[in-house]
Protein backbone atom coordinates (compact mmCIF):
# COMPACT_ATOMS: atom_id res chain seq x y z
CA UNK A 1 0.00 0.00 0.00
CA UNK A 2 3.01 2.32 0.25
CA UNK A 3 1.70 3.31 3.63
CA UNK A 4 5.05 3.89 5.41
CA UNK A 5 6.25 6.23 2.68
CA UNK A 6 3.09 8.32 2.85
CA UNK A 7 3.12 8.37 6.65
CA UNK A 8 6.70 9.66 6.70
CA UNK A 9 5.60 12.84 4.91
CA UNK A 10 3.29 13.81 7.79
CA UNK A 11 4.84 16.43 10.07
CA UNK A 12 2.75 15.61 13.18
CA UNK A 13 3.20 12.29 15.00
CA UNK A 14 0.97 9.71 13.25
CA UNK A 15 0.27 6.03 13.80
CA UNK A 16 -1.36 3.58 11.42
CA UNK A 17 -3.14 0.82 13.35
CA UNK A 18 -4.78 -2.38 12.16
CA UNK A 19 -8.21 -3.45 13.33
CA UNK A 20 -6.58 -5.12 16.35
CA UNK A 21 -4.99 -1.75 17.23
CA UNK A 22 -1.46 -2.97 16.43
CA UNK A 23 0.98 -0.51 14.90
CA UNK A 24 1.32 -1.00 11.15
CA UNK A 25 3.42 2.12 10.60
CA UNK A 26 4.49 5.28 12.35
CA UNK A 27 5.73 8.62 11.08
CA UNK A 28 9.29 9.77 11.64
CA UNK A 29 7.91 12.60 13.74
CA UNK A 30 6.35 10.01 16.07
CA UNK A 31 9.68 8.29 16.63
CA UNK A 32 11.39 11.64 17.12
CA UNK A 33 8.76 13.11 19.46
CA UNK A 34 8.48 10.07 21.75
CA UNK A 35 12.13 8.95 21.40
CA UNK A 36 11.30 5.37 20.42
CA UNK A 37 12.62 3.11 17.66
CA UNK A 38 10.71 1.33 14.87
CA UNK A 39 11.76 -2.03 16.37
CA UNK A 40 10.01 -1.13 19.66
CA UNK A 41 6.91 0.17 17.90
CA UNK A 42 5.89 -1.62 14.69
CA UNK A 43 3.78 -4.73 15.18
CA UNK A 44 3.12 -3.97 18.84
CA UNK A 45 -0.30 -3.16 20.34
CA UNK A 46 -0.88 0.53 20.93
CA UNK A 47 -1.46 -0.03 24.64
CA UNK A 48 1.91 -1.77 25.03
CA UNK A 49 4.02 1.05 23.59
CA UNK A 50 6.61 2.65 25.86
CA UNK A 51 5.65 2.34 29.50
CA UNK A 52 1.99 1.78 28.65
CA UNK A 53 1.19 5.48 28.45
CA UNK A 54 -1.51 4.85 25.86
CA UNK A 55 -3.22 2.20 28.00
CA UNK A 56 -5.96 4.63 29.08
CA UNK A 57 -9.44 3.18 29.77
CA UNK A 58 -11.31 6.09 28.17
CA UNK A 59 -9.10 5.93 25.07
CA UNK A 60 -9.70 2.17 24.77
CA UNK A 61 -13.46 2.76 24.81
CA UNK A 62 -13.16 5.38 22.09
CA UNK A 63 -10.94 3.28 19.82
CA UNK A 64 -12.60 -0.10 20.41
CA UNK A 65 -16.28 0.88 20.65
CA UNK A 66 -17.00 4.45 19.56
CA UNK A 67 -14.62 4.58 16.57
CA UNK A 68 -15.97 1.45 14.80
CA UNK A 69 -19.51 2.82 15.05
CA UNK A 70 -18.81 6.37 13.91
CA UNK A 71 -15.57 6.03 11.96
CA UNK A 72 -14.00 9.09 13.56
CA UNK A 73 -12.68 10.40 16.89
CA UNK A 74 -11.82 14.08 17.21
CA UNK A 75 -10.14 16.22 19.83
CA UNK A 76 -9.60 13.66 22.61
CA UNK A 77 -7.04 15.05 25.07
CA UNK A 78 -4.62 12.87 27.01
CA UNK A 79 -2.49 14.12 29.91
CA UNK A 80 0.37 11.87 30.87
CA UNK A 81 3.90 11.78 32.25
CA UNK A 82 5.73 10.63 29.14
CA UNK A 83 9.25 9.14 29.36
CA UNK A 84 11.90 11.74 28.52
CA UNK A 85 9.17 14.32 27.78
CA UNK A 86 7.68 14.99 31.18
CA UNK A 87 4.06 15.93 31.75
CA UNK A 88 2.45 16.61 28.37
CA UNK A 89 -1.03 17.17 26.97
CA UNK A 90 -1.73 15.40 23.69
CA UNK A 91 -4.71 15.91 21.40
CA UNK A 92 -5.70 12.72 19.54
CA UNK A 93 -7.68 12.46 16.32
CA UNK A 94 -8.52 9.11 14.75
CA UNK A 95 -10.25 8.02 11.56
CA UNK A 96 -11.02 4.64 10.02
CA UNK A 97 -9.80 4.02 6.49
CA UNK A 98 -11.56 1.50 4.24
CA UNK A 99 -10.10 -0.04 1.09
CA UNK A 100 -12.03 -0.95 -2.06
CA UNK A 101 -12.37 -4.65 -2.59
CA UNK A 102 -11.01 -5.50 0.84
CA UNK A 103 -12.57 -6.15 4.21
CA UNK A 104 -9.50 -4.86 5.97
CA UNK A 105 -9.53 -1.48 7.64
CA UNK A 106 -6.84 0.61 9.23
CA UNK A 107 -6.99 3.46 11.71
CA UNK A 108 -5.05 6.68 11.31
CA UNK A 109 -4.24 8.09 14.75
CA UNK A 110 -2.88 11.66 14.72
CA UNK A 111 -1.16 13.00 17.82
CA UNK A 112 -0.68 16.73 18.47
CA UNK A 113 1.28 18.08 21.42
CA UNK A 114 -0.84 20.95 22.78
CA UNK A 115 0.97 21.32 26.10
CA UNK A 116 2.23 24.84 25.38
CA UNK A 117 -1.15 25.89 24.01
CA UNK A 118 -2.99 24.73 27.13
CA UNK A 119 -0.37 26.34 29.38
CA UNK A 120 -0.77 29.67 27.55
CA UNK A 121 -4.55 29.39 27.86
CA UNK A 122 -4.27 28.82 31.61
CA UNK A 123 -1.89 31.77 31.93
CA UNK A 124 -4.30 33.94 29.93
CA UNK A 125 -7.23 32.91 32.12
CA UNK A 126 -5.20 33.69 35.25
CA UNK A 127 -4.20 37.10 33.87
CA UNK A 128 -7.83 37.85 33.06
CA UNK A 129 -8.85 36.82 36.56
CA UNK A 130 -6.18 39.07 38.06
CA UNK A 131 -7.29 41.92 35.79
CA UNK A 132 -10.90 41.54 36.94
CA UNK A 133 -9.80 41.56 40.59
CA UNK A 134 -7.65 44.65 40.02
CA UNK A 135 -10.42 46.40 38.10
CA UNK A 136 -12.92 45.69 40.86
CA UNK A 137 -10.48 47.07 43.43
CA UNK A 138 -9.90 50.21 41.36
CA UNK A 139 -13.65 50.73 40.92
CA UNK A 140 -14.16 50.32 44.66
CA UNK A 141 -11.49 52.90 45.41
CA UNK A 142 -12.87 55.31 42.82
CA UNK A 143 -16.35 55.02 44.35
CA UNK A 144 -14.99 55.68 47.85
CA UNK A 145 -12.92 58.62 46.61
CA UNK A 146 -15.93 60.18 44.88
CA UNK A 147 -18.00 59.84 48.03
CA UNK A 148 -15.26 61.54 50.07
CA UNK A 149 -14.90 64.37 47.54
CA UNK A 150 -18.67 64.88 47.42
CA UNK A 151 -18.86 65.02 51.22
CA UNK A 152 -16.06 67.60 51.42
CA UNK A 153 -17.74 69.78 48.77
CA UNK A 154 -21.06 69.59 50.62
CA UNK A 155 -19.44 70.57 53.90
CA UNK A 156 -17.78 73.56 52.23
CA UNK A 157 -21.09 74.60 50.65
CA UNK A 158 -22.70 74.79 54.07
CA UNK A 159 -20.10 77.09 55.60
CA UNK A 160 -19.27 79.58 52.83
CA UNK A 161 -20.72 83.10 53.10
CA UNK A 162 -21.13 83.80 49.39
CA UNK A 163 -24.44 82.63 47.96
CA UNK A 164 -22.97 82.44 44.48
CA UNK A 165 -20.13 80.24 45.73
CA UNK A 166 -22.63 78.07 47.60
CA UNK A 167 -24.62 77.52 44.39
CA UNK A 168 -21.46 76.55 42.49
CA UNK A 169 -20.42 74.14 45.22
CA UNK A 170 -23.85 72.49 45.24
CA UNK A 171 -23.61 72.10 41.45
CA UNK A 172 -20.16 70.56 41.82
CA UNK A 173 -21.51 68.21 44.49
CA UNK A 174 -24.30 67.04 42.16
CA UNK A 175 -21.84 66.42 39.34
CA UNK A 176 -19.51 64.36 41.51
CA UNK A 177 -22.49 62.33 42.71
CA UNK A 178 -23.64 61.90 39.09
CA UNK A 179 -20.24 60.46 38.15
CA UNK A 180 -20.51 58.10 41.13
CA UNK A 181 -23.99 57.04 39.97
CA UNK A 182 -22.74 56.37 36.43
CA UNK A 183 -19.84 54.26 37.73
CA UNK A 184 -22.10 52.34 40.09
CA UNK A 185 -24.70 51.48 37.46
CA UNK A 186 -22.10 50.77 34.78
CA UNK A 187 -20.46 48.09 36.90
CA UNK A 188 -23.51 46.95 38.87
CA UNK A 189 -24.08 43.81 36.79
CA UNK A 190 -20.41 42.86 36.60
CA UNK A 191 -20.69 42.42 32.83
CA UNK A 192 -17.43 42.32 30.92
CA UNK A 193 -17.64 43.42 27.30
CA UNK A 194 -20.43 45.28 25.49
CA UNK A 195 -23.01 47.00 27.71
CA UNK A 196 -26.71 46.63 26.88
CA UNK A 197 -27.78 50.25 26.87
CA UNK A 198 -31.49 50.17 27.75
CA UNK A 199 -31.03 48.14 30.98
CA UNK A 200 -28.00 50.27 31.87
CA UNK A 201 -29.82 53.57 31.29
CA UNK A 202 -32.86 52.24 33.17
CA UNK A 203 -30.75 51.50 36.26
CA UNK A 204 -29.01 54.84 35.97
CA UNK A 205 -32.24 56.82 35.64
CA UNK A 206 -33.78 54.97 38.57
CA UNK A 207 -30.80 56.07 40.68
CA UNK A 208 -31.06 59.65 39.37
CA UNK A 209 -34.81 59.77 40.05
CA UNK A 210 -34.29 58.52 43.59
CA UNK A 211 -31.58 61.07 44.39
CA UNK A 212 -32.75 64.13 42.42
CA UNK A 213 -36.52 64.16 41.91
CA UNK A 214 -37.65 63.59 45.48
CA UNK A 215 -41.25 64.73 45.97
CA UNK A 216 -41.45 66.71 42.74
CA UNK A 217 -44.27 65.68 40.36
CA UNK A 218 -41.86 64.52 37.65
CA UNK A 219 -41.48 61.02 36.21
CA UNK A 220 -38.59 59.58 34.23
CA UNK A 221 -38.79 56.83 31.60
CA UNK A 222 -36.27 54.99 29.38
CA UNK A 223 -37.38 53.92 25.90
CA UNK A 224 -35.79 52.76 22.67
CA UNK A 225 -34.93 49.72 20.61
CA UNK A 226 -31.86 48.86 22.64
CA UNK A 227 -28.43 48.10 21.31
CA UNK A 228 -25.07 47.87 23.03
CA UNK A 229 -21.99 50.02 23.50
CA UNK A 230 -18.48 49.60 24.81
CA UNK A 231 -17.89 50.30 28.48
CA UNK A 232 -16.13 53.56 27.62
CA UNK A 233 -18.96 54.71 25.33
CA UNK A 234 -21.57 53.73 27.92
CA UNK A 235 -19.77 55.77 30.57
CA UNK A 236 -19.76 58.89 28.35
CA UNK A 237 -23.42 58.39 27.39
CA UNK A 238 -24.32 57.96 31.06
CA UNK A 239 -22.61 61.24 31.95
CA UNK A 240 -24.46 63.00 29.11
CA UNK A 241 -27.79 61.63 30.33
CA UNK A 242 -27.00 62.72 33.88
CA UNK A 243 -26.10 66.27 32.80
CA UNK A 244 -29.22 66.67 30.68
CA UNK A 245 -31.52 65.18 33.33
CA UNK A 246 -30.04 67.58 35.91
CA UNK A 247 -30.56 70.42 33.45
CA UNK A 248 -34.19 69.47 32.79
CA UNK A 249 -34.95 69.21 36.49
CA UNK A 250 -33.35 72.61 37.08
CA UNK A 251 -34.85 74.58 34.19
CA UNK A 252 -37.79 72.74 32.61
CA UNK A 253 -40.10 72.56 35.64
CA UNK A 254 -39.61 75.76 37.67
CA UNK A 255 -43.19 75.84 38.97
CA UNK A 256 -43.50 72.18 39.99
CA UNK A 257 -45.67 71.53 36.95
CA UNK A 258 -47.98 68.58 37.48
CA UNK A 259 -47.26 65.53 35.28
CA UNK A 260 -43.75 66.54 34.35
CA UNK A 261 -42.05 63.89 32.22
CA UNK A 262 -38.51 63.19 31.07
CA UNK A 263 -37.98 60.48 28.45
CA UNK A 264 -34.56 59.05 27.66
CA UNK A 265 -34.42 57.08 24.40
CA UNK A 266 -31.55 55.13 22.89
CA UNK A 267 -31.90 53.66 19.39
CA UNK A 268 -29.48 52.05 16.98
CA UNK A 269 -29.32 51.74 13.21
CA UNK A 270 -26.44 49.50 12.19
CA UNK A 271 -23.27 51.08 13.54
CA UNK A 272 -25.02 54.38 14.22
CA UNK A 273 -26.94 55.38 17.31
CA UNK A 274 -29.04 58.19 18.71
CA UNK A 275 -29.55 59.27 22.31
CA UNK A 276 -32.44 61.63 23.04
CA UNK A 277 -33.50 63.31 26.28
CA UNK A 278 -36.92 64.95 26.00
CA UNK A 279 -39.02 66.79 28.57
CA UNK A 280 -42.48 68.37 28.51
CA UNK A 281 -41.37 71.43 30.46
CA UNK A 282 -41.48 75.12 29.61
CA UNK A 283 -39.09 74.86 26.69
CA UNK A 284 -35.95 76.82 25.87
CA UNK A 285 -34.77 78.87 22.91
CA UNK A 286 -33.32 76.76 20.11
CA UNK A 287 -29.66 75.89 20.61
CA UNK A 288 -29.70 76.31 24.41
CA UNK A 289 -29.84 73.19 26.52
CA UNK A 290 -28.12 74.15 29.75
CA UNK A 291 -28.06 77.34 31.77
CA UNK A 292 -29.32 80.52 30.05
CA UNK A 293 -25.68 81.44 29.56
CA UNK A 294 -23.12 78.95 28.37
CA UNK A 295 -22.05 77.02 31.44
CA UNK A 296 -20.26 73.96 32.70
CA UNK A 297 -23.09 71.60 31.73
CA UNK A 298 -23.06 72.80 28.13
CA UNK A 299 -19.32 72.29 27.87
CA UNK A 300 -19.46 68.83 29.43
CA UNK A 301 -22.15 67.57 27.05
CA UNK A 302 -20.47 69.01 23.96
CA UNK A 303 -17.05 67.64 24.97
CA UNK A 304 -18.44 64.16 25.63
CA UNK A 305 -20.36 64.20 22.34
CA UNK A 306 -17.19 65.19 20.49
CA UNK A 307 -15.33 62.26 22.06
CA UNK A 308 -18.09 59.97 20.79
CA UNK A 309 -17.86 61.46 17.27
CA UNK A 310 -21.46 62.64 17.69
CA UNK A 311 -23.37 65.86 17.17
CA UNK A 312 -25.66 67.71 19.59
CA UNK A 313 -28.98 69.10 18.40
CA UNK A 314 -31.65 70.88 20.44
CA UNK A 315 -35.27 71.52 19.54
CA UNK A 316 -37.59 73.51 21.79
CA UNK A 317 -41.23 74.50 21.74
CA UNK A 318 -43.95 75.36 24.26
CA UNK A 319 -44.44 71.59 24.61
CA UNK A 320 -40.93 70.99 25.86
CA UNK A 321 -37.31 70.50 24.88
CA UNK A 322 -35.51 67.59 23.18
CA UNK A 323 -31.74 67.24 23.06
CA UNK A 324 -30.41 64.64 20.63
CA UNK A 325 -26.89 63.20 20.57
CA UNK A 326 -26.46 61.54 17.19
CA UNK A 327 -23.62 59.41 15.89
CA UNK A 328 -23.19 59.62 12.10
CA UNK A 329 -26.38 59.47 9.99
CA UNK A 330 -29.06 58.01 12.20
CA UNK A 331 -32.53 58.15 10.69
CA UNK A 332 -34.70 60.71 12.47
CA UNK A 333 -37.32 59.30 14.84
CA UNK A 334 -39.86 61.29 16.77
CA UNK A 335 -39.47 61.34 20.53
CA UNK A 336 -42.77 61.90 22.24
CA UNK A 337 -43.38 63.06 25.77
CA UNK A 338 -47.09 62.43 25.62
Amino acid sequence: MGCPGIVDTVREPLLVLDKGLRVVAASRSFYSAFKVSPQDTQGRPLYALGDGQWNIPRLRVLLEQILPKHGVMEGYEVEHEFPDLGHRTMCLNARQVFYDGSADTTILLGIEDITEQRMLEREKDELLRQKDVLLAEIQHRIANSLQIIASIILLKAKVVDSEETRVHLYDAHKRVMSIAAVQQQLHASGVVGPIEMVPYLSRLCHALATSMIGDRPVTMKVAGEGGSATSRQAESLGLIVTELVMNALKHAFPTNKIDGRIIIAYDVDGTNWKLSIADNGIGKPDGVFAQPKTGLGTGIVKALAQQLDATVETSASPEGTTVSITHATFSTKAIRTA
